[in-house]
Parts: structure tokens; sequence; C-alpha cells
């Protein structure tokens, strides 16, 4: 109502003029929409992408184009969307660990809150802890028993340093007060082969790359680290089930754009990623990888980074995590 009064008064007339040009699509998208991941091509991210994109491509009738830009844990390309055109044709599908980048990386060229706008979650997932079959661990309880009699001396594989699984792990490690050894791969699908393979006793891996291990036996999956067990793992309990409340890492993916992009845009996208969260094929694609489809507001999904970055932040100081 105030916009319309607003707009009645002829001296405000070009004030209104801008507030309309802003508001407005004019017709988005007329042209194909490139989605910028900052992992290589068949990752969870990827994967995730490649199933939100088609539908919003059938929705909105203009392609979704997934530009794989990997390097420096997803910050090459959430540089590259920094300075792009704010006019919603340059989007990035953001990992939960990119909110680690600003205490892992203090030279970024972008400001992880001010350079971007937030347009929705679109997926969630857990990662999984499990252990080699020689560990003759049945719970967290009996891995943590065995860690404080060994302190530093029993290693665990993660995606590499600074990585969803490393800070996982060394969250629980100060939660619980015990000391694993870290053994850095490239990539939780190589961690978990190693796992497989004897070369290490524990492994914190996304659901994706540790769910054909654990469906054959080769390992045993005895927590995950979300805050409620995971459809595709349901007797599996969570590490905040396991005595450590309030414990809760996930492993999430939102859309993100430059900042400036028309606020009428935003809401565009974020409407078609609600309608494509309730579709009964994107819940069953995303959870062949162990992912639910998720939605939520730009408001809350700029709230969650931010209070992951200050998470994060703190876990990185305490343990001392570099990335050379």
């Amino acid at each position: 109502m105030w916009k319309s009064l607003l707009c009645s008064v002829m001296v405000a007339h070009a004030s209104c003029g801008v507030w309309a040009a802003s508001d407005r699509t004019d017709g988005y998208p007329t042209r194909p929409i490139r989605v910028l991941d900052g992992f290589a091509a068949g990752g969870g991210s990827d994967y995730v992408a490649r199933v939100i994109g088609p539908k919003i491509t059938e929705s909105l009738g203009q392609a979704v184009i997934v530009d794989n830009r990997p390097g420096a844990g997803a910050t090459l390309a959430a540089g590259i969307t920094a300075r792009a055109t704010p006019d919603g044709y340059t989007l990035m599908l953001a990992g939960s660990t990119l909110a680690t980048s600003p205490s892992i990386y203090p030279k970024l060229d972008y400001d992880l809150l001010k350079d971007f706008a937030y347009v929705s979650l679109v997926a969630a997932g857990a990662f999984v802890m499990v252990t080699h079959p020689s560990m003759r661990a049945k719970s967290l309880a009996d891995l943590l028993s065995a860690a404080r009699g060994k302190p530093g001396e029993i290693g665990y594989g993660s995606s590499g340093v600074a990585g969803g699984g490393h800070l996982a792990m060394e969250l629980l490690q100060s939660r619980s007060g015990t000391r694993f050894h870290h053994v850095p791969y490239k990539g939780a699908a190589p961690a978990i082969v190693a796992l497989a393979a004897g070369e290490v006793p524990v492994a914190l891996g996304t659901t994706a790359s540790a769910m054909a291990v654990i469906k054959s036996g080769r390992v045993h999956a005895i927590a995950v680290t979300s805050a409620k067990r995971i459809e595709v793992l349901p007797e599996v309990a969570t590490i905040a089930e396991s005595g450590f409340p309030g414990y809760a890492v996930t492993v999430d993916y939102g859309l993100i754009a430059p900042a400036g992009t028309p606020g009428a845009v935003i809401r565009a996208l974020n409407t078609e990623i609600r309608k494509i969260a309730k579709m009964g094929d994107v819940k069953a694609k995303l959870a062949v990888q162990g992912f639910e489809p998720a939605w939520s507001t730009p408001e809350d999904f700029r709230a969650m980074t931010r209070a992951n970055m200050e998470l994060w932040a703190r876990v990185i100081k305490d343990a001392r995590i570099t990335v050379k």
C-alpha cells in the first residue's frame, strides 16, 4: 500500500522508477543460466546440480548449464560468481563447507556475506562415520573408548585437510576429549576405498561415497553427523544420540548469486526451488546419493551460512588447521 501511495506522488516519480526496475524480472530468464560448481564433475555437488538443473529448465524454459570450476576448496568458483554481472544468469551451487573458506584462506577476493545474494538451500545430507571390521567397533562409544586407550594412534581418513569430514571429526574430538590421527585423501571416495582396503581403520565420508561399501558389508556404519537419522541409513544412530546432544554437521547445498541480483529474480528462483523440493522424482534421485531435497528463505540461508562461519572459525582456530 505504501508503495502505491509513494508512486502517486509526482516528485517521487524517479525513485519509483528505480524501485520498479529492480523489482521486476523483465521476462527472466531469456537465455541460458550458468550454475558454477566448485568441484569436479561426478562429485556430490555435481550430482545435485544435475538433478535440480533440468527441473529449473522445465519450469522456466531456459537451459541450466553446469560449469565445473574446481580449485581451492570451491573458492575459485565463488570468486567467479562474486565478480559476475548480477543479472540472474550466473549462479553457484555452494556447499556448506564454503563457510570454512574465510578461516582457511585469509586472502580471499570476496566476502561470503557481502558479495552474494542468497537464493535457497536445495539439498541436504550428512557425513557417515565408518569403520573397518578389524576395529571391532559396533558403536561410536566403542570407537571413542578405543581412542582414549590409544590417544593419537588411531587413524581416520577424510576427503582432505579442512574438508567436511576433517572438520566434523575435529568437532567430535573437541567435544569428546579424544584424539585421532588424521589421514587426508584427495576426496571422500578415495578415503572410503582406503578404509575398505584396510589402509585406515576409520573414515568420515559422505553417504554418497560410502553407501556401496556399507551395503556390501565391507565396512560398518556406526554414526551419522546430522541432527536426525537419515532415510537411507535409518538404523544408524546420530552422533547427537550417541552421547553428544546438539552435535550436528550436515552436507548442505544451496544456490547463491552475485550481490545486487534483482530481488524479483531471487524470489522467482526461490519459488522454483520450493516447488522442486516437493517433487517425488527429485526426492527419489537425490536419495540415491543420500541427499534429501531442501528449501529455505534467502534470509535463513544467509543466517545459516553466518552461523557455520562462526562455528568452523572456532574449530579451525582451536585445531590449528592450515592449508599449504
